[in-house]
């Protein structure tokens, strides 16, 4: 996995994922494998699944890269802290889940909870590693899994 700054402003960390890496053969099996790992943890909250592509096609001005052939987020919060009013503006967290030729691309920008980076990072990388569920629930933290 790389951790870089997008446009020197957004820590993102990145995953690309072989198709012959992986057992999933869609982004709908990521995002559902992925909504199965919010759902059992027990601090995360699910909100939604947000299709990029289709509604980037949908829009007279969109543009999306002809190598992207899906694209969607799903979305959700950590949030087990409040500190303060501030806090908002980087909740929820969302990982964006791509599919090209050859791979998928599994992305989600940096949380200020190190320990949710964790648990996000242990998912992504259990889409290319082929682990059971068991094996990347033991790499989360355990209030976070």
């Amino acid at each position: 996995m790389k951790q870089f700054l997008l446009q020197e402003k957004y820590p993102l960390f990145t995953l690309e994922v072989e198709k012959r890496e992986t057992s999933f053969t869609s982004v709908d099996q990521i995002i559902a494998f992925l909504k199965n790992r919010i759902d059992e943890n027990k601090v995360a909250s699910f909100i939604a699944v947000f299709d990029h592509y289709r509604h980037t096609k949908s829009l007279e001005c969109g543009q999306i890269d002809e190598a992207i052939l899906d694209a969607k987020n799903i979305v959700f919060c950590f949030g087990i802290t409040l500190p303060n009013p501030q806090a908002m503006a980087v909740r929820p967290r969302s990982i964006g889940v791509v599919e090209l030729k050859n791979t998928f691309v599994v992305t989600f920008m940096e949380a200020p909870m190190p320990l949710a980076n964790v648990a996000m990072e242990a998912w992504a990388q259990s889409i290319k590693n082929r682990e059971s569920l068991k094996e990347s629930k033991d790499a989360e933290p355990c209030y976070l899994a």
